[in-house]
Parts: C-alpha cells; sequence; structure tokens
C-alpha cells in the first residue's frame, strides 16, 4: 500500500456536486431487445458525452502539459457542463471536517483503495490525547480503542461449523457485525457473517468448503482481470478435479461476449448441482458494469452463485434488488480509513437456507476465518508490570467516554485476546451489558449511509467520466503521427461505468512506457495508483495485427530506468495496465491533479529528466 493520500481543497472554493438519478445497469439483461430501455440508455450516455467534451471548452486536446487550464478554470468549466452539483457538497464537507489528511497537498492522492471505510481520520486521532497517562507505580493496561481500533486474530474453525455454531464472540465483534449488517442491507434472518482476513481468505474458504459434485462440477467465471483470490479458488477447485470455465471479452470495449457465456451457463439440459458461478458486480480494474440477469440465469441453472462486491460503490446494496436474487455467498472488504490505514478485514457472507452446499468436515479446521478483538497497549514498564506480562492481568477502559465506545456503569466482562505472540483471557472493567450495549460509532460507514446512493453514485460518475474524457484529450504534438497519450481499456464515456479505469501510458512513438516506471513516478509525485493485468480478451480474427500490438507480443526488450519490458507475462496473454480507483470522497481536484501528472509525459524527455533528478539525489535508478 502507498503512502496515506490527500487532495488539497481550497476553502474557498466550491466544490464539484452534481445530483442525477440514473437506471441501474444491474438489472438489464447483456443482450436485451427492450428498445425503451435501450433508448433511455443511449440517450443518458449521449447526453452525459456532450456535457462531458463541453466541460474541456475551448480546447478538444492538449499537445503540451503547460496548454492544460489552471485548475479554477478546468473546475468553472466542469461545474457549468454539469451544474446540478449542489447535491454532493454534504461530502466535501465531511472530507473538510473528517478526512483533512486528504487536504494537504504534500500527502497522496489516493486512487487505490477498495472496499469501505469503516472510520473516520478524525475519529482514529482525537482522543489520542486523552487517554489516561499511566502512572509508573501503575501495573494497568488500557484498551487503545483510538489508534488502530482493533486487532485480529486467526480462528481455528472450519467455515461450516462457525456457522453452524460459532465460538466466543468479544463485544467489540457482535457490535461491528450488527453495524456491517445493517450498512449491507443484508438480514440476519437470511445470511451468517464470517469475519475473514481478507479476499484472498473468502476465496479459497468457499472453494475448500464448497461441496463439488463428485463428477461433472465446474467453477464458471466472470472476471477480465487476473486476481490473486480467484487464482487461489481456481487452484483448490483444480485439486479437487473441477472444471475451470472462464468468460471471455470483447476487444476493444471489453464487454462479456454474451453468446459464449450464456451457453456455458445453459448448455446442459439437467439442472446443475455441485457446480459455482462467481460473478462481480463490476470489473474493479476497468469498471465495466455486469448485469444482474447472468446470476438470474445461473440459478435459474441450477448453479449456486458467489457475488463479488469488492468494487461496488458504498450504499449500493441498497437497491441491487438482493431480495430478489439472493446468492448463495457474498464476499466484501473493509478497511479502518482511507487514505491513512489500509488494514482491515473480509466479510464472507454465507446463505443459512443453502448450508446443505457446504462440506461436513468434522474437526478439520480452515484457515482465514478471524476474530475482532480490542487492541490492547502495555502504559508501563515497570519490573512487576513486566513480571506479571505471562499471567492474568486486570485491563480497563479509560476514565472517558470515547467516540467508538460509549460505556454504562461497571461490570466486570471476559474476553479472549490473542496477540502476535501470547493468547490471554483478560477482564475489562468498565461495561454495563445489563443496562447499556456496548456501542461501536463507525463513522465511515455513517458518513456513506447519511449521504446515500444517489449523491455518491452521481459525484463519481461524473469525475470518473470528466478523467476519462481528460485522459484521451491528451496528444503527442508530431502531426504525421498523433498518437494519443493515454489508452483507456474498457468502457470509455459511460453513464453505467464504474468508477475505476484501466490505461496505460504510450510515448511520442508509440510505444507504451512501462505501467512499473509510471506507477513509480506517479508515487514520486504523490499519487497512488494500482497495476493489474487484463485477460481473458476474445479479438476478431480480423484483428490479429491489433492483437498482437494489444498483448505486445511483438515487443522488443527495452529498458528503462532499470527496469524491462518482458516479452512473455508469466500471467500468459493479457495486457499489463495501470489502474486509478475513485472512492466517494474523491474531489474534482484530486482528478486535475492526476491529469496534470499524466500530462508530463507529453514531454518527450520527461522521462529522462526523472531519471537524472534521481541520479542526482543518490539514485542510480528508481526502485519499484
Amino acid at each position: 500500500m502507498q503512502p496515506p493520500c490527500s487532495g488539497r481543497t481550497s476553502s474557498s472554493q466550491q466544490q464539484p456536486c452534481f445530483s442525477s438519478c440514473f437506471l441501474s445497469p444491474f438489472l438489464v439483461s447483456e443482450n436485451s431487445h427492450d428498445n425503451t430501455s435501450n433508448s433511455n440508455t443511449v440517450n443518458r450516455t449521449d447526453d452525459l458525452t456532450s456535457a462531458t467534451s463541453s466541460s474541456l471548452s475551448p480546447n478538444t486536446h492538449f499537445t503540451n502539459h503547460e496548454s492544460l487550464p489552471l485548475l479554477h478554470e478546468s473546475y468553472n468549466n466542469f461545474i457549468k457542463a454539469f451544474p446540478q452539483f449542489s447535491t454532493t457538497c454534504e461530502i466535501d464537507e465531511i472530507r473538510e471536517q473528517e478526512y483533512h489528511h486528504l487536504n494537504n497537498s504534500l500527502s497522496n492522492i489516493c486512487f487505490d483503495y477498495t472496499g469501505y471505510g469503516l472510520f473516520s481520520y478524525v475519529q482514529q486521532n482525537q482522543n489520542s490525547s486523552s487517554i489516561a497517562s499511566c502512572s509508573s507505580s501503575s501495573s494497568t493496561r488500557y484498551l487503545n480503542l483510538e489508534q488502530s481500533f482493533f486487532d485480529v486474530s486467526i480462528k481455528s474453525m472450519n467455515l461450516k461449523s462457525q456457522i453452524l455454531y460459532g465460538g466466543h464472540e468479544s463485544e467489540i465483534e457482535s457490535r461491528i457485525r450488527e453495524r456491517i449488517m445493517t450498512f449491507m442491507n443484508v438480514s440476519e434472518t437470511d445470511y451468517a457473517l464470517v469475519f475473514i482476513a481478507n479476499e484472498v481468505s473468502a476465496f479459497k474458504l468457499v472453494a475448500d468448503s464448497f461441496q463439488f459434485q463428485s463428477k461433472g462440477s465446474e467453477l464458471l467465471t466472470v472476471y477480465d482481470h487476473n486476481n490473486e483470490a480467484l487464482e487461489m479458488m481456481i487452484d483448490s477447485c483444480k485439486k479437487q478435479g473441477v472444471q475451470i470455465l472462464s468468460a471471455e471479452f470483447t476487444w476493444p470495449n471489453l464487454g462479456i461476449e454474451w453468446r459464449k457465456l450464456k451457453k456455458m451457463i445453459t448448455c446442459k439440459k439437467e439442472k446443475r448441482k455441485g457446480s459455482l458461478f462467481v460473478f462481480p458486480l463490476y470489473s474493479k480494474v476497468t469498471g465495466s458494469p455486469y448485469s444482474y440477469f447472468w446470476m438470474s440465469l445461473a440459478q435459474e441453472n441450477g448453479w449456486c452463485v458467489m457475488l463479488d462486491l469488492c468494487a461496488l460503490r458504498p450504499k449500493e446494496m441498497d437497491t441491487l434488488g438482493m431480495s430478489m436474487f439472493k446468492p448463495d455467498f457474498m464476499v466484501c472488504s473493509f478497511y479502518k480509513v482511507f487514505g491513512e490505514n489500509p488494514s482491515g478485514f473480509g466479510c464472507l457472507f454465507v446463505k443459512k437456507s443453502n448450508l446443505s452446499s457446504l462440506k461436513d468436515l468434522g474437526n478439520a479446521t480452515s484457515i482465514g476465518i478471524i476474530s475482532i478483538v480490542p487492541t490492547l497497549t502495555q502504559c508501563n514498564t515497570s519490573s512487576s508490570s513486566r513480571q506479571n506480562d505471562t499471567e492474568k492481568s486486570n485491563f480497563r477502559l479509560p476514565e472517558f467516554s470515547s467516540p467508538e465506545i460509549q460505556k454504562g456503569k461497571t461490570k466486570e466482562k471476559q474476553v479472549e485476546v490473542t496477540s502476535s505472540s501470547t493468547s490471554e483471557v483478560v477482564e475489562l472493567q468498565g461495561m454495563n451489558m445489563k443496562d447499556e450495549k456496548l456501542e461501536i460509532e463507525c463513522r465511515g460507514l455513517d458518513h456513506a449511509h447519511n449521504v446515500g446512493l444517489i449523491v455518491i453514485s452521481t459525484r463519481t460518475r461524473y469525475l470518473i467520466n470528466w478523467l476519462v474524457n481528460a485522459l484521451m484529450s491528451l496528444q503527442h504534438p508530431h502531426d504525421e503521427n498523433r498518437f494519443s497519450l493515454i489508452r483507456i481499456y474498457g468502457p470509455k464515456i459511460n453513464s453505467h461505468r464504474g468508477p475505476t479505469i484501466a490505461f496505460n501510458i504510450f510515448d511520442w512513438k508509440g510505444e507504451k512506457i512501462d505501467p512499473a516506471l509510471v506507477q513509480k513516478l506517479a508515487d514520486r509525485n504523490n499519487i497512488s495508483l494500482s497495476r493489474s493485468f487484463l485477460k481473458n480478451i476474445k479479438f476478431l480474427d480480423k484483428n490479429q495485427e491489433e492483437r498482437e500490438w494489444a498483448l505486445e507480443t511483438k515487443a522488443n526488450e527495452v529498458e528503462k530506468l532499470g527496469l524491462s519490458k518482458k516479452k512473455k507475462s508469466p500471467n500468459g496473454p493479457g495486457i499489463l495496465v495501470l489502474t486509478a480507483t475513485l472512492g466517494f470522497l474523491t474531489n474534482f481536484e484530486d482528478v486535475y491533479r492526476f491529469w496534470g501528472f499524466v500530462s508530463r509525459f507529453l514531454d518527450a524527455d520527461f522521462v529522462e529528466k526523472e531519471r537524472w533528478r534521481y541520479i542526482a539525489l543518490n539514485q542510480n535508478t528508481i526502485e519499484v
């Protein structure tokens, strides 16, 4: 993970805000012949394209980074193109009050976070100075709930046993569970929530626990990129003799090749049992949206369905028709504080009515299930306290009301805490479990909930489409070639695209600049990007030359700043790309600064200048 992220916002400028409800793409068939629905979608995209294009007036192309309009001018053109901005001003107020670290121009602008933030930056820091100081003669430890909020510990239990029998649950874990179920709009009657270490653990856990049939079982996935979690699932399934199937994505827009996917879902006459369909609602690399139609079709044909929610914007669960399409499994992830603390955990939701699809592993344990426990801080280093480190020790909450936990009258409670080196039972004083429940305040979730889906979606929709248009406006200045600086993979300007773009930068000769190098230079310029690998791409026969170019099979070995462009990828045929993801706290200045950074590559000597600049700083190469 890159350093903390930021984007400076002038308090004197009104920030970008938008308002416009648009049809959800998720309930529309990929090959829908509904003329009215298609017409509405086309009209909305056409209107968006027209407005987005006008947001860069009077220029439509830029061949020199110094010719870019200033931030103030760009912002004025932006709000003229999208005048209905006032409904998202609340987000700018939240950012200013609760995430002021994002408004520091010396910190990083973060485009590499996915998932949902639990807490706010202010919440994490405001009470650190209020913790009661420890006496030198005291051997008391304190629950440190302000610095990292919680820790996680590994559970030795298999998935089915965890759901059926559970186990000891800390009070903080119970409260966080309730808050997440509410935020995700998931009923505890329908689903069990299991905390897992991360997305990789969730995918492997499902693969290891799912009851595939001994013969003819299949795993069908819909991913346009290499995914570590998915690879772990595929590896586990192959060991069980499961046949692996993958959707394909057509070049150049990388939409689903729907005929082939439909055939794979419906090809067998008999209803499938013991086969698994794994499906995201957005590509978290290209931002391509996928219809719920595919999940419905899979369910009709007997597939168990695992829904990947990791790329969804906050609150999209509220309107996704989950009461209609209840998948067997759902996966999402949470981090602590946006732009500051990316640690966190994953959540695996399992439909209770379909527990029979899980293996009964008896006493066997699974890797990845965790517990959430309070963070413990040692406040005294005296010899007496050191002697008691291996014994049961008394813990107590500080005598103040923190923003995360409000306590009632005193009552002792025991909770098991596992740290990196020890496991012990501790007594927590200061919590009344009879008269008042322990309350966990997750301001990050509260902010997204209070703002709501419409405001979040419209804000990110206009910002991401403006960014796509701005990047495509950058062209090298050579009239005879007029190569575009940027190539965007997947949807371009589109009213339904997700808040992520996949792209590469090309030099004036049309050669791709190594994404690892661009990522490092972005980091040096306080911008955090991610890299990914596109795969499962289908080219038409007439596009074979384009295929060879896109997949770099004709590329020569080139070294730049100590980095090499390899002829073959260890991931097979595909395209290494950079990705940028917008969060609901992203503002216009963030995307403008990103545009400005990318425009520097219009200078043919930019990379070489950066090389010599770092050599001057006693760095022989830019290390990646």
